[in-house]
């Protein structure tokens, strides 16, 4: 948790970051340590962002079929 939050903020208005995750921002608390570092790495992640939401099967599953 430590790393990716230094590699956000490394990165935060430096260059492009894409991260993929089934957890919607609310329940990142179960990602980083405390309420604050939460806070702080989701909002470097949307300020100036583009996010995309799938909300269906993924696409490995219809692939198998």
């Amino acid at each position: 948790m430590e790393v990716l939050f230094t590699f956000l903020a490394e990165r935060y208005e430096r260059g492009s970051v894409m991260i993929s995750s089934n957890l919607v921002f609310s329940r990142w608390d179960q990602i980083f340590k405390d309420a604050m570092t939460t806070m702080a790495a989701v909002d470097r992640l949307v300020h100036h962002s583009i996010i995309l939401e799938f909300d269906n099967d993924s696409v490995g599953k219809n692939q198998c079929r």
